[in-house]
């Protein structure tokens, strides 16, 4: 057995004695704390159900394409990859659908080609800028949010211009 397979119930036997010696009913606190934690999950069902409608609606609909084959040309020029563009477009939308294009990426070029580690750094240094504003945003009734929306966005284009000059440089 691996000290790291104990970290776990360790951390809760702590808490649950912890709880025990200061005379917290630990169980009727974690009924509900899980009571609360499915209210919250319904709060914000609807708004993950809108976003992930919105992003297959995008996807499904083939504008993703579109969008790649729009900026083909221009990022050639650039020197910009055109097969990380797809993933740069899904990555800010969806985590899952971004998992599918990277795949496709590995499976393509190899996960040691420039390409691949390119995709792999983009992967771990960007985040779903859209769902994760709607999810959050929309649990605590926030509506303005266009702020966060064009700071993610910004943070996503320094995250792809990252990763290439990252990996041109080091492998």
């Amino acid at each position: 057995m691996k000290f790291s397979d104990l970290i776990l119930p360790s951390l809760i036997a702590i808490i649950l004695l912890y709880g025990i010696v200061k005379g917290v009913d630990v169980y009727a606190a974690f009924v509900e704390g899980a009571i609360e934690g499915a209210k919250s999950a319904l709060k914000i069902f609807p708004y993950i159900l809108a976003i992930i409608f919105a992003i297959n609606l995008f996807i499904q609909s083939g504008a993703e394409e579109f969008i790649v084959n729009l900026l083909k040309p221009v990022t050639s020029i650039i020197g910009f990859p055109p097969e990380l563009l797809s993933l740069s477009i899904v990555k800010p939308l969806s985590g899952s659908g971004s998992i599918g294009v990277f795949q496709t990426i590995l499976d393509n070029y190899g996960a040691d080609s420039y390409l691949g580690r390119s995709a792999s750094v983009l992967m771990g240094s960007s985040e779903t800028i859209f769902y994760t504003a709607a999810v959050y945003f929309g649990a605590v009734g926030i509506s303005n949010y266009r702020y966060t929306i064009k700071v993610g966005l910004i943070s996503h284009l320094a995250s792809i211009v990252a990763s290439l000059i990252v990996c041109k440089l080091m492998f």
